[in-house]
Formats: C-alpha cells, sequence, structure tokens
C-alpha cells in the first residue's frame, strides 16, 4: 500500500512529487531544504540549515508513522563542500547513533541561492 504525505506547498503540484512517500515498512523522504513559508532559515549559515532540515525530516517521518532511529540512509547536497564539518557536526548530532549509510556531494547550486545544503532521507519501519 502506498500513501504520499504532502507538506502542502504548490511546488508538489508543479513538479509532481510528495514531500515523503510510504510503502510498506518503507519511507523515501524527498530533498529537503531550510524554509518556512517561501522564507530561508539561516541565511548564510550552513549549520542551522542542517539542523532545520533534519527536523523538517524528523517530522515528515513521523507523520509517515517512522522516525529517525529507522533512517537507513541519507545524502546530502551542498553547495561548500568546505563547510562539510559544520554539516557533519549537525548530522551527528541528529545521527550519532542511529549512523545511516550517508553520501555527501558538493554541487554547483541548489534551486535558490540561498539554500546551502538539501537531504534526502531513507527509513525502513521494523
Amino acid at each position: 500500500m502506498r500513501k504520499n504525505i504532502s507538506s502542502g506547498t504548490h511546488w508538489e503540484d508543479l513538479v509532481g512529487y510528495s514531500r515523503a512517500v510510504r510503502v510498506g515498512n518503507r519511507v523515501e523522504v524527498s530533498g529537503t531544504v531550510a524554509t518556512e513559508n517561501g522564507e530561508v532559515i539561516g541565511k548564510g549559515n550552513v549549520y542551522k540549515q542542517t539542523k532545520y532540515i533534519l527536523n523538517k525530516i524528523s517530522a515528515v517521518l513521523k507523520e509517515a508513522g517512522a522516525s529517525m532511529e529507522d533512517v537507513t540512509r541519507t545524502r546530502i547536497y551542498v553547495t561548500k563542500i568546505s563547510k562539510w564539518r559544520e554539516i557533519g557536526r549537525a548530522h551527528g548530532e541528529a545521527f550519532g547513533k542511529i549512523r545511516p549509510a550517508t553520501t555527501m556531494v558538493e554541487i554547483k547550486s541548489l534551486i535558490h541561492a540561498d539554500y546551502l545544503v538539501e537531504i534526502e532521507a531513507t527509513a525502513i519501519i521494523e
């Protein structure tokens, strides 16, 4: 059984995606950035953006019937790999004991110049 979880943004209809999708015991969380009501959170601060993103991911996982403890994989896209320690510190604070498989990749840009990091997550509920 498939459950699409929406954030209610206009982007979902425009692009044709869901905030998260649960199929069986697996939850896939779409790329998540630090934005709230159209405003960028933590402008210029990659640590604050990463913390905010991980909190958003935690909330959507809860809505899907999962938790951060169920996360098996994260994918982190960054615009400045030189900031990896700050991003890694925030990720470690959220996942230190869970230790999901992860990838951090530097990319040229994200959809908005003020976004410094975007994170995807996969969770498997046992």
